[in-house]
């Protein structure tokens, strides 16, 4: 389950952080309000192509982390360990990308730096 989504510079968005409530949550809205935007960036946290164009005019980086509850047994955690990433059931996972307005994007999960290929392949198992 996700626990938060933290969006900055991102396309159109300057800060924007998310808590959803346990249970069903929907994004709401008129058109061009920005729900797009805010899937597009929960999509890179998961492993989506990163584009400098995603950076917000006049800023030097964008950055998008989701913060998930994942239970023991979750495949995710066979994923991180086959890759020899260390990480805890009882904590929670964060996923995140930084991408540079000029330069290479970065991925991290749980704050130590990972592949992207890594960091998409994680996400694969946290939604459907």
């Amino acid at each position: 389950m996700i626990l938060a989504l933290s969006i900055r510079d991102f396309v159109l968005i300057d800060r924007l952080d998310l808590e959803p409530s346990g249970g069903f949550t929907a994004l709401t809205g008129e058109t061009g309000a920005g729900k797009s935007i805010i899937l597009d960036a929960l999509s890179l946290t998961l492993g989506a192509a990163a584009d400098r164009a995603m950076v917000r005019a006049g800023a030097e980086q964008a950055s998008v982390a989701a913060e998930f509850a994942v239970p023991p047994g979750h495949p995710v955690w066979d994923v991180l360990s086959e890759h020899g990433f260390e990480a805890s059931p009882d904590e929670t996972l964060t996923l995140k990308r930084v991408v540079r307005a000029s330069g290479p994007a970065r991925a991290f999960i749980n704050d130590q730096p990972v592949s992207a290929a890594l960091l998409g392949e994680a996400g694969e198992t946290l939604v459907e």
